[in-house]
């Protein structure tokens, strides 16, 4: 097992250094870049399907014990380690992370954005994977955070070079406001390991603060705190993510949104929880007001974007969007309970999920129509889904009706989750500040159904709700394909497990809920 943990953080990297090599006689296919783009679907399922294999071969009945680990001592005068492990809490972001990195190295194969060489779009891919499998799976502070710092250059270029209109303003702005973050973030991990005399995650947790101050504590949670809310994204610090949203290739979006937005709230779940709990405490008032604040204002933007003039952009209001629903992570991160931690952690499985699908959608809306400006998409002669392509029409109902929470699909779980943990928050915490988050994290709820609802009616009926009938008249654009067999083949896999985490909870329940409570104990 622990070889298997190993082989899925470094296998990408070897995949990587490869796709940049002149691919072999006999593999070339039709063209290099057909040759190098099958050589990133290939390296992307073996590393998928050894992770399903690693979660095979799990321990579930001893989901808080630490599995699959390695320990080496890296730089003995530091002290730093590469220690890799996995439990309940980092194994189904590990599965997340590979299957939508799969998916949409599949979806490139067949749909190549345009830039420039594919070599280069497969190695910064396969880059990306293996960084976002390290910070889920790394087990030190150090290595954390170069792990933490290792998906910034790939998902810069993704933008840069194969991004739409205004990509490198949003690039820069995506890199300057990540790495500032990081910076901060670096002197709280600094801080924390020479403070504890270590920078093993697990002795940390297991010491829980007991060695760090509590002036430490504030010090370390706010800097840290800072960097890992740059990336959730929290309101205020959230205003990169809508420009490289916009700007980003279809599968750029699908893995931000998908799995980079998470490794902020993996951080504050893995590391300020269980390592600096006074400090926690005492900032989590702060924090929950943030996230009730930005699933407000995610929401009102992005019912400011769906009504008709308003020029807004698909995209961007999936963007938006995410400010709300990682507003509902954040929130029952801040709860300090088992259930309102869990609940962030469903939220965060949920979320990659269902915006990764729907981001998918809106690039194929795009992609047939050049555009993914609602006024064009609801005028006359704009998309109608529901009578032009039937199936993606349905399909972007179904993403839009789980985004807002449907019971029976998997972003219900996690929302209902994060409101019950802020109904009865922890000891000590101000049980009337978070009732009040939990009315206005309720209010997000019905604000998101009435985006969502807009702009399903808007988009897939066209004609800012008119008639579903197909147009007749206007360009070939009117009638597009309807879903390829290769969009199923993507999207299939996301629609299926949205549908299972809904109906079926304790899959998902069952493996991080003992991780939690142990976590929260201090990992006793």
């Amino acid at each position: 097992m622990q070889y298997l943990l190993a082989a899925v953080v470094v296998l990408p990297l070897v995949g990587a250094a490869a796709a940049l090599l002149p691919a072999p006689p006999g593999l070339k296919g039709r063209n290099p870049g057909q040759a190098v783009l099958r050589h990133g679907v290939t390296v992307t399922g073996a590393v998928l399907a050894l992770t399903v294999a690693l979660a095979a071969g799990f321990d579930h009945d001893n989901p808080a014990r630490m599995q699959a680990t390695t320990d080496i001592s890296w730089i003995p005068a530091l002290n730093i380690r590469i220690h890799l492990g996995v439990d309940g809490i980092s194994l189904p972001l590990l599965v997340l992370t590979a299957l939508l990195t799969f998916l949409c190295a599949l979806y490139s194969y067949f749909k190549m954005p345009t830039g420039p060489s594919p070599k280069a779009f497969v190695a910064l891919l396969l880059v990306l994977e293996s960084g976002t499998l390290a910070t889920f799976a790394v087990l030190d502070l150090m290595l954390f955070f170069l792990a933490f710092e290792m998906v910034l250059i790939p998902m810069y270029f993704l933008i840069a070079r194969w991004g739409g209109e205004g990509r490198e303003r949003a690039a820069w702005r995506f890199i300057l406001y990540t790495l500032l973050g990081s910076v901060v973030m670096l002197l709280g991990l600094l801080l924390v390991g020479i403070k504890g005399g270590t920078f093993d995650m697990v002795a940390l947790a297991t010491d829980n603060g007991s060695s760090l101050g509590h002036t430490t504590q504030l010090i370390a949670v706010l800097a840290i705190g800072i960097g890992l809310a740059v990336k959730a994204p929290m309101w205020p610090l959230h205003s990169w993510l809508p420009d490289a949203h916009t700007a980003a290739p279809t599968v750029g979006s699908v893995l931000l949104a998908g799995v980079l937005l998470k490794m902020g709230t993996y951080g504050f779940v893995r590391i300020v929880l269980p390592i600096a709990p006074d400090g926690a405490h005492t900032f989590a008032p702060y924090l929950a007001a943030f996230a009730a604040v930005g699933i407000i204002y995610g929401s009102l933007v992005c019912l400011a974007l769906a009504r008709s003039g308003a020029k807004g952009d698909l995209k961007r209001l999936i963007a938006y969007s995410s400010v709300g629903h990682m507003g509902f992570v954040l929130l029952g991160i801040a709860t300090l309970t088992p259930t309102g931690v869990n609940g962030a952690l469903f939220a965060n499985i949920a979320h990659g999920l269902i915006t990764g699908l729907l981001f998918f959608l809106v690039g194929a809306v795009k992609d047939r129509y050049g555009t993914s400006d609602l006024d064009a998409l609801s005028g006359r002669t704009g998309a109608a889904l529901y009578g032009k392509a039937p199936r993606l029409g349905g399909l972007l109902a179904f993403g839009a009706i789980a985004s807002l929470g449907l019971p029976g699909l998997a972003g219900f779980w996690g929302e209902m989750l994060a409101m019950f943990g802020a109904f009865r928050p922890a000891e000590g915490l101000s049980r009337p500040a978070f009732l009040t988050f939990m009315a206005l994290a309720g209010l997000g709820t019905l604000l998101t159904a009435a985006y969502m609802l807009v702009v399903v009616r808007r988009v897939c009926m066209g004609g800012d709700g008119g008639s579903t009938r197909p147009q007749t008249t206007g360009t070939a654009q009117d009638a597009p394909a309807d879903v390829r067999s290769y969009e199923f083949a993507a999207w299939t896999p996301l629609v299926a497990l949205t549908v299972l985490a809904g109906l079926w909870p304790a899959a998902l329940l069952g493996l991080t809920d003992p991780a939690v409570q142990q976590l929260l104990r201090g990992g006793n």
